[in-house]
């Protein structure tokens, strides 16, 4: 299976602008630029894009393992904070927030099925940061 993505760039890093368009066109043409990278201009950007990507590849690897469980989760809020070092030029941490609600889930397997996901869904395999991660059952 293979997904794509294209950027469309014109000018430069700084005073440049572009577009992103998905192949299933949930974006299509959406603008990002220096600002809506570095500081707070109007568009998305590549790391907002890595953490909706990784909250959401997360959910749905944490849904899999509770279902494997023959359990279903009644919600799974993931919040995905990408950090950009700028001095580095790279992404040097991703942090996780997710909150669970499952009933008959214990404490325990929770712990050992939420670390499961954040090791082996595949954008944590893709990820070459420090991935952390806060998990609450409701």
């Amino acid at each position: 299976m293979k997904r794509h993505a294209t950027a469309q760039w014109n000018g430069t890093g700084k005073d440049g602008k572009g577009t992103l368009t998905t192949q299933s066109t949930t974006l299509q043409d959406t603008q990002y630029s220096f600002k809506s990278r570095f500081e707070e201009g109007v568009g998305t950007n590549p790391e907002e894009l890595v953490a909706a990507a990784h909250a959401g590849c997360f959910s749905m690897k944490l849904s899999f393992n509770i279902s494997a469980e023959n359990i279903t989760p009644e919600s799974i809020e993931t919040k995905a904070t990408v950090n950009l070092n700028p001095e580095k030029g790279e992404i040097d941490n991703i942090h996780l927030v997710v909150k669970v609600k499952a009933e008959g889930l214990s404490q325990e397997k929770f712990d050992e099925l939420v670390a499961d996901a954040k090791a082996n869904c595949p954008i944590s395999k893709l990820m070459n940061a420090e991935i952390t991660l806060d998990s609450e059952l409701l």
